[in-house]
């Protein structure tokens, strides 16, 4: 496993968010969901194409607050503009959301 320092890792932008929308990506090949996320007044709204479809819903991710890394490049995803990587850990059953098991508030990082 390759190491990084610890200022490898705070250039890192980890940031918590709550998810505003959440509708199919159609174009996607892999079943995906395109989440809207508020990351507060500082950073804004951003959109995420997720593969979060095995686990979750709609109804079950309104509403509730994912972790995501706000500093990566935008990538084009099945059409989609998807401006931060929402974490999660791959599992058998799918991917499994890192999420705070306390309410923060919207754009807290990640220390």
């Amino acid at each position: 496993m390759e190491t990084i320092t610890l200022a490898d890792f705070q250039k890192i932008r980890i940031h918590t968010g709550t998810v505003l929308s959440v509708n199919p990506n159609e174009k996607a090949r892999v079943p995906a969901w395109v989440l809207e996320i508020d990351f507060g007044e500082e950073l804004g709204v951003k959109t995420a194409s997720a593969q979060l479809t095995e686990l979750y819903t709609p109804e079950n991710l309104i509403g509730t607050q994912v972790v995501a890394v706000m500093n990566f490049p935008s990538l084009r995803i099945a059409g989609v503009k998807s401006e931060v990587l929402v974490l999660g850990i791959l599992d058998s059953r799918g991917t499994v959301l890192l999420r705070p098991d306390q309410k923060v508030e919207n754009g807290t990082r990640v220390a």
